[in-house]
């Protein structure tokens, strides 16, 4: 009864930070323009701009691959300096899991901004069409 009595005795409280602005905290302001702002609030994933720029590098590389494909069939096999013979596609899929590592130690052992990890994802993936 006692905690039933203070209880009621903070509703006025409440209701006065309510009339104060305080009930607005959580609302977020229209800012403009956001790489971590979902693209759709109620879908099941949380789409950013910054996925799907990634998904559409994905699926653009493999699009590319596939034309050069029809152009030029074979897969352009070759034994490369790791000793392996591998396909356009085997480089490609090299060149996306080095660049995922590259990027989470990246971010494990320094942290933000991630433009070295960038660079250094870009000369990744020339050394593995190039080379490997």
């Amino acid at each position: 009864m006692r905690l039933l009595a203070i209880l009621f005795s903070l509703a006025p409280l409440a209701a006065a930070a309510q009339t104060q602005g305080w009930g607005d905290l959580g609302k977020a302001e229209e800012k403009g323009f956001s790489w971590t702002a979902p693209l759709w609030p109620s879908f099941w994933m949380a789409w950013t701009p910054a996925t799907l720029a990634v998904f559409i590098g994905i699926f653009g590389a493999m699009g590319a691959l596939t034309v050069l494909e029809i152009v030029r069939p074979g897969g352009a096999e070759r034994k490369g300096v790791l000793g392996l013979v591998t396909t356009r596609g085997d480089r490609l899929f090299m060149t996306l899991l080095g660049t995922s590592y590259i990027f989470m130690a990246w971010l494990w052992l320094f942290g933000m901004p991630l433009w070295w990890p960038l660079a250094i994802a870009i000369a990744w993936g020339l050394f593995c069409f190039w080379k490997v």
